[in-house]
């Protein structure tokens, strides 16, 4: 009997502060790991860039460097928060080895570059369901990402929840 071969792949998971995001890797936790395989996730958070401005504003307010730091802690202490809780939800898998990395830049341009990097199998990404008007303003990081990248992408919906009481 031949030996079979061990499947190994590299699906990245893109998240973010927002709920779409755990949900997506949630749901490809469910239906994208194999449990009997030696996959690893790659959480990928794109910390945004501070935005940088001379230290005069245009109301004449000075920023002192105290308040740059204080900036740069925050964006860290979110970004350490958006990971830990992703990690949680990684807990209990068994045969798959979880990695996390925060790359500072555009979310586009960071998902986009790590996954040629890593040369991912699999990118899974949440969507925030913005509707027309709002993506035109914002754009979609999820449709930059899937017309730019070249391995397949798996764009994860969040159902919305639902307010109908079901006992009735």
């Amino acid at each position: 009997m031949a030996d079979t071969e061990v499947q190994e792949r590299k699906i990245v998971v893109a998240i973010d502060e927002g709920e779409e995001s755990i949900y997506a890797l949630t749901w490809a936790i469910k239906n994208v790991v194999s449990q009997n395989s030696h996959d690893t996730i790659i959480l990928l958070y794109a910390k945004p860039p501070l935005k940088v401005y001379s230290t005069l504003d245009g109301s004449g307010y000075l920023f002192s460097s105290d308040v740059m730091v204080s900036m740069e802690k925050y964006s860290k202490d979110v970004a350490d928060c958006v990971m830990e809780k992703a990690k949680r939800v990684c807990k209990d898998l068994k045969n798959v080895k979880v990695e996390a990395r925060i790359e500072k830049g555009d979310a586009r341009d960071v998902i986009c570059e790590a996954v040629e990097k890593i040369g991912a199998d699999v990118l899974v990404m949440g969507t925030h369901g913005y509707g027309m008007i709002k993506r035109a303003f914002l754009g979609s990081v999820s449709t930059h990402c899937a017309q730019n990248v070249k391995c397949p992408v798996l764009i994860v919906k969040k159902p919305k929840s639902s307010n109908v009481d079901k006992s009735s």
